[in-house]
């Protein structure tokens, strides 16, 4: 996926869904902020993807979709919303061990 433009809109977007980074970083890195958008963010954050964002670009962000990002509801709806029912778990950290409860 090629990272999305910097337009005003999706710059704001940017600046409150991955408020972490600056906005024009989250933009360079499409799958991460869509994934933002896709668990926290609202209806005119959305809007402001028409034209820019469909269908294939959403099942691409479930499909390698970072682990952390989405919550069970998110990842449900947006799983069933893309035609991928049953939705698969939930991305998980790979190399991290649990901490062992200490006796």
């Amino acid at each position: 996926m090629n990272p999305l433009p910097a337009t005003p809109e999706l710059l704001a977007v940017a600046e409150r869904v991955v408020w972490f980074r600056k906005p024009a970083e989250a933009l360079a890195d499409p799958i991460h902020f869509l994934a933002h958008v896709m668990t926290y963010g609202t209806v005119e954050d959305l809007r402001a993807l028409e034209g820019l964002v469909g269908p294939r670009e959403f099942r691409e962000t479930l499909e390698q979709a970072p682990p952390g990002i989405f919550d069970p509801r998110s990842w449900a709806y947006w799983n069933l919303k893309c035609g991928r029912a049953p939705a698969p778990p939930l991305p998980v950290r790979r190399g991290v061990q649990p901490a062992r409860p200490r006796l």
